[in-house]
């Protein structure tokens, strides 16, 4: 199929399937309530990156295949997610894209449209679109592996005047999508905050999520708890919190250079760590259990980012996945892979051990789609 008829085709498979869809209902429906922060969906779906960074330079030495170029999204990604089965995307950006680079206050207008765009298709696809913050002012997790000039130069846990603009941001998103429905967007405050104190981390989220909440008080909020744990101390202010699904990291970052992966030889699953300790479902199942456990707080939780980079094995990478999946399905949790096209996704993911299946001009991993679903 050319991309033009596939478009045609899932332009109007998705306006049906919106129509159909108690994702978006809604927004369709007078008087039904939306979706909160404890009756989440079983999202299913994948993170987009084209905005992940401004421009390549950050990622050259480290991953090229990261260094985005502030480009726009492709409407065909949107086409193809919901065509394949899916119901979720997952914008991770950098707050580069859309202001000066010496103005966190000079916003550009052309690439806030980028994104008003891609919620636009979100809403033709039938596909939730969540808005995260993969780098804000003052912080980003990736500061770990970037050479001195491209970290960020102050950090948003110490400095007032980050966190203002950080807010600044948050609350432009705020004013931009008020009105939308949470079944068709949602914000992701920050992704995977670590490297402070629990006690700044709960200040600044707090602040946050006040600031949004000033424009827009019942925007569905998540975060993704502190330092790869939930965030105990913030059940009261009812927001939703991701976790992750890249535990252990023998066996999904088998070879990544930018996570200093201590394997010489390809991980099996199950396997035994770096410490002696075996890893299998029994052990996924404990790793998981403090997420389970501020559910049971009445806080809603799924797997914001997943995926295994294509240095593993595909056999070991489809068992390690069929494990997590299994148990995410069982707990009811939303998930979304990283990546949709590129090395941990299934779409153009360079393995050289698959059998790839050749779908709207992109080498689709059908294998690992079916496991997904």
């Amino acid at each position: 199929m050319k991309r033009r008829e596939f478009l045609k085709t899932t332009s109007a498979a998705g306006a049906l399937a919106l129509i159909n869809s108690g994702a978006l209902k809604a927004e369709m429906i007078s008087g039904q309530k939306d979706i909160t922060y404890n009756t989440l969906p079983l999202w299913k779906g994948f993170n987009l990156q084209e905005k992940f960074t401004h421009k390549p330079d950050e990622w050259m030495d480290i991953a090229p295949e990261w260094g985005a170029k502030n480009e726009p999204f492709r409407e065909s990604d949107f086409a193809a997610i919901r065509e394949l089965g899916f119901n979720y995307v997952r914008l991770p950006m950098s707050y580069k894209c859309w202001c000066e680079e010496d103005d966190w206050y000079k916003l550009k207008e052309k690439h806030l449209k980028e994104i008003d765009q891609a919620v636009d298709w979100g809403k033709q696809y039938g596909l939730h679109v969540c808005i995260n913050f993969h780098r804000s002012p003052g912080y980003t997790i990736n500061d770990v592996v970037f050479k001195p000039q491209y970290k960020e130069k102050t950090s948003i846990w110490d400095d007032e005047e980050t966190l203002k603009a950080c807010a600044f941001h948050w609350k432009h998103f705020a004013e931009r999508y008020k009105g939308i429905p949470n079944s068709r967007v949602s914000f992701n405050l920050f992704n995977e905050p670590t490297g402070t104190t629990e006690e700044k981390h709960d200040k600044v989220i707090r602040y946050l999520v006040g600031e949004i909440r000033s424009i827009d008080p019942d925007r569905l909020i998540a975060i993704d708890g502190y330092d790869f744990r939930p965030s105990t101390n913030l059940v009261d202010l009812k927001i939703a919190q991701c976790a992750r699904g890249y535990t252990p990291g023998i066996v999904t970052h088998y070879k990544a250079a930018w996570a200093f992966s201590p394997l010489n030889t390809p991980p099996t699953w199950p396997m035994k760590d770096d410490k002696g300790e075996l890893w299998d479902r029994s052990r996924l199942i404990k790793h998981f259990q403090p997420w389970k456990d501020i559910e049971a707080k009445g806080i809603g939780v799924y797997v914001g980012e997943f995926g295994v980079y294509n240095q593993t094995p595909h056999d070991v990478t489809l068992a390690f996945l069929k494990n997590n999946l299994e148990l995410w399905k069982q707990n009811k949790w939303g998930y979304a892979m990283w990546c949709f096209r590129g090395s941990f996704g299934v779409a153009d993911s360079g393995r050289k051990d698959v059998r790839y299946e050749n779908y709207n001009g992109m080498k689709l991993d059908r294998e690992m789609i079916e496991l997904l679903k």
